[in-house]
């Protein structure tokens, strides 16, 4: 029998580490190459993580909701000698890499003395400590090193992305990993409260008053006390990231939201006249399709609905990227289009089915819910009215689409006479980051989305 290791996969190259929420197999049971044994989430995604080779589930090593780094070893397959050859390869690297991390645990522990030192000069534990992630042993490079490279071994690129969009100074933040490494908890406990992470030693004498705990970063909730016959249940890692990034959205962008009444009676007659042509081509003609289609023609004429706030700088963003929130079980997930408005309304209604399919069955790659540059959430599709939608940092800003329904409406004749008719209607928010988007931006903008979606061409369908 030969032993293959299950590691925590890397989901992109911002992603530090993984939780694991299911474990879809338990020990003992046969597992087939390629078949998802268990589910995780990490920042950005969540997805399936396949077996890498035939065998019996042997061992798990973690458990569900334990956050481990990348590269960690969560579970052990048993294997068959022969069938364990194409896995060879990497069981081995997984080997070497338990071996360094060995030798970089032995080397923290020389100068753990060294460590509250970093509250004054932070850089300076992380250049004597031991090597970053992936180095056998000390080789004096860091004497050496460069500013920049000293920095990219103390933080993980989602850290120095971070770091940017809030233009924090990392060096500044005294890293509670791994030989001073800066974490995401780390930055974000310092950009909200301008001060490092609290130490996690438990402290001397008499215990605090219950504080609220960080929930997946350093936003504070306030805690409650459950009452008698309450259910008590832990968020889940998604549902902690979307809490933490709503409260951060609030206190970041200043938020405004402007409602429009929108006439979709064209739109409607368009679907009702391509519906069946869209389906033999494999796609579904919806509402958001069109929408989608709008949008992303009119952010070409209002980049500044197109950008992103950096400081004291405003960035107006090249690329047409829209992120459409699907709602799902567990949480709320946002796939991204890219370049949409390099697309037809056909490849759009494509695109959008594939990836609303893909987020419900976890099959997401991490590319896909990242760089967007304007969001669309569709709350109507429930029923609601309208809403006024939180901004999706570090985007400016975002759309709602209310309940598309037939209601009375007040026309006026050629001849000017005022008539009440049937139409098909839907509201539309925008809200908007009132830093760098004025009320006269938003209102042009969504001016001219109203007036494109009631006069949608036939030959753009």
């Amino acid at each position: 029998m030969a032993r293959v290791d299950v590691i925590m996969p890397q989901m992109g190259e911002s992603i530090a580490e993984g939780t694991v929420s299911r474990w879809l197999k338990k020990v003992g049971d046969d597992v087939k190459r390629d078949e998802p044994i268990l589910e995780i989430s990490t920042d950005k995604v969540d997805a399936e993580i396949p077996a890498p080779a035939a065998g019996v589930l042997a061992e798990i090593k973690v458990e569900e909701g334990k956050t481990v780094d990348v590269q960690t070893v969560v579970a052990v397959i048993e294997t068959e000698k022969g069938a364990a050859g194409t896995a060879a390869a990497g069981a081995a690297g997984a080997a070497g890499e338990k071996e360094a991390a060995a030798k970089k645990e032995a080397a923290a522990q020389e100068e753990p003395a060294q460590r509250p030192a970093a509250q004054q000069q932070p850089a300076a534990p992380a250049a004597s400590a031991a090597p970053a992630a992936g180095g056998g042993g000390g080789d004096g490079r860091a004497v050496d090193e460069t500013a920049e490279e000293r920095l990219r071994r103390r933080s993980t690129p989602l850290v120095r992305k971070i770091a940017a969009e809030h233009q924090v100074d990392i060096s500044q933040i005294p890293g509670s990993g791994y030989a001073g490494r800066v974490t995401k908890k780390d930055i974000l406990s310092f950009i909200e409260t301008g001060a490092p992470q609290a130490p996690a030693a438990a402290p001397s004498g008499p215990a605090p008053a219950p504080a609220a705990a960080p929930a997946g970063g350093g936003v504070q909730h306030p805690t409650v006390e459950p009452w008698p016959g309450d259910r008590v249940e832990p968020m889940s890692r998604i549902r902690k990231l979307t809490a933490d990034h709503m409260v951060l959205s609030r206190r970041i962008a200043a938020h405004v939201t402007s409602y429009y009444e929108v006439d979709y009676t064209t739109i409607a007659g368009l679907r009702r006249a391509k519906k069946r042509e869209y389906e033999e081509r494999g796609a579904k003609l919806t509402f958001m399709a069109f929408i989608t289609k709008v949008i992303a023609d009119q952010l070409r004429r209002h980049p500044i609905v197109n950008a992103s706030v950096s400081g004291d700088t405003v960035i107006y963003r090249a690329p047409i990227n829209i992120g459409i929130a699907v709602a799902l079980d567990w949480g709320l997930i946002v796939p991204v289009i890219k370049r949409v408005d390099e697309l037809s309304l056909l490849g759009i209604s494509k695109k959008m089915a594939d990836l609303a399919e893909r987020a419900r069955s976890k099959r997401l790659s991490p590319d896909e819910v990242q760089q967007g540059t304007f969001t669309i959430t569709n709350p109507g599709v429930f029923g609601s009215y309208i809403g006024a939608p939180i901004i999706n940092q570090p985007q400016v800003a975002i759309l709602g689409v209310g309940s598309i329904e037939k209601r009375p409406k007040v026309l006026t004749l050629d001849d000017g006479q005022d008539v009440i008719a049937i139409r098909t209607m839907g509201m539309l928010s925008l809200s908007y980051d009132h830093r760098v988007v004025d009320g006269a931006d938003a209102d042009r903008f969504m001016s001219d989305v109203k007036r494109e979606l009631e006069t949608f061409a036939e030959g753009a369908v």
